[in-house]
């Protein structure tokens, strides 16, 4: 299955800003973290300083009290220290006590840990040394990274959605001239180009595109005016010469009737050369047919008595009701050229085919079609090697005028297997138009 535009482009502007967005909310996520962690330990080593700066001596070793001093309000540690170290107790508030000008602070320690971040401060007084440990809790920072979770888990899906119809939209509208001139350029068939494919307001590429359609058909136009008003005047011209050479050719049997007589078979394969090629000309420049409802065993059965001949039987198989919409005089060229094939090359016999639904079959007993040329043979100016010596009336236009005719009709031609080896060939047209 193919992916239109639309939903190509809406299927990449979806994943690039989904990608997007998962990265950039990782990044945020640990930033904000990372930020918060650092705050923390800023606060508790803010708070360590603090303690450290205020630390006073007024007791004996071993069991001293130091006094924390913060402006006009003062807290009273206990300190229970062994050779060089201690640790503190708050034990209640006490008056300012100066600060001990021999206390001397080593650089702090940070960790985080069973959600806290904890500063250490150790202090060497003349006592001693003396750790004093600070922490805060990183429970407000789980709590502000909770809610940050909580709003890209909603706000990425919402954004995405809003992402993926916006781009569903805007491209549709983008690509809505497209189909536009798609639906017209698919109507537009040799019988009327002079339609046009509108051309967008937007001024963009798709509206580029329109202009140079539109004078492409233009030109395609003007050729094929240029190639129908050709095709008659040759056909004019050709006719007039024939049919001029041919009645002097008439009057003149009486003086030299042999010479006559082979002129005048070449004059009328002459007239039926030029009438093939402006029949094909025709076709190829899709003129429109003037379709009616044709008999196709009527029009089978007289196509066959008119080509009858005496050395070969011709055999009918011909269903009744058998009706097609078409152009009649173009159905009966189809079947003519293809009986009159068929007796050129058969031995004796020749079978000609109606049935329901719409097919004409034409079969002869001659020398058959080799597969590898079942499909070169509809070329035009065709023949096969082995014909041409038994077929000097044939001007290898006949099946290809015949497949044209049928692919006029929304029909196939083709051939098909004999019913047996050595039967000959079997042509079969098929005018189905319902067919898959």
């Amino acid at each position: 299955m193919r992916w239109s535009v639309r939903l190509r482009a809406t299927v990449v502007a979806t994943v690039t800003v989904a990608l997007a967005l998962a990265v950039a909310a990782t990044v945020l996520v640990g930033t904000l973290w990372s930020s918060l962690e650092a705050s923390a330990g800023q606060d508790a080593t803010r708070r360590a300083d603090a303690a450290a700066q205020t630390l006073t001596i007024s007791g004996a070793s071993g069991s001293q009290t130091f006094t924390m001093n913060a402006g006009s309000q003062s807290k009273t540690l206990t300190m229970h220290t062994g050779p060089g170290s201690g640790t503190t107790t708050v034990q209640g508030s006490t008056e300012t006590i100066p600060a001990d000008p021999d206390v001397v602070m080593e650089q702090p320690e940070q960790s985080w840990s069973m959600g806290y971040a904890t500063a250490e401060r150790v202090v060497t007084t003349s006592e001693g040394q003396v750790a004093v440990h600070a922490r805060t809790s990183l429970e407000p920072a789980r709590v502000a990274l909770d809610a940050l979770r909580k709003l890209l888990f909603v706000g990425i899906p919402v954004l995405l959605l809003l992402v993926t119809g916006m781009t569903w939209l805007l491209v549709g509208r983008a690509l809505a001239p497209v189909s536009a001139i798609r639906t017209k350029f698919a109507d537009i068939t040799a019988s009327d180009l002079h339609q046009r494919v509108p051309v967008p307001a937007t001024g963009d590429e798709v509206a580029r595109l329109a202009r140079t359609m539109n004078v492409t058909l233009d030109r395609l136009e003007r050729a094929v005016e240029r190639h129908r008003r050709f095709v008659a005047d040759a056909a004019h011209e050709l006719r007039s010469p024939i049919a001029t050479l041919r009645t002097r050719l008439e009057l003149g049997r009486r003086e030299a009737p042999g010479l006559a007589r082979e002129s005048l078979t070449d004059v009328e394969r002459i007239q039926r050369l030029a009438a093939d090629l402006l029949l094909l000309a025709r076709l190829d420049a899709g003129e429109p047919l003037r379709t009616e409802e044709v008999d196709l065993g009527q029009v089978a059965t007289e196509e066959a008595l008119r080509t009858r001949r005496g050395d070969v039987k011709i055999a009918l198989d011909i269903a009744t009701d058998v009706v097609v919409p078409g152009s009649r005089p173009h159905l009966g060229r189809m079947v003519a050229n293809l009986v009159d094939n068929a007796v050129r090359h058969a031995e004796s016999a020749v079978t000609v085919r109606v049935t329901a639904p719409a097919t004409v079959e034409v079969a002869d007993d001659g020398p058959g079609i080799p597969a590898e040329y079942r499909e070169s043979v509809f070329d035009r100016f065709t023949r096969l090697d082995e014909a041409r010596a038994r077929d000097a009336g044939g001007s290898g236009l006949g099946l290809a005028i015949a497949r044209d005719i049928a692919h006029a009709h929304g029909g196939t031609l083709v051939v098909a297997e004999p019913a047996g080896a050595g039967q000959g060939a079997r042509l079969r047209a098929d005018l189905r138009h319902d067919r898959e």
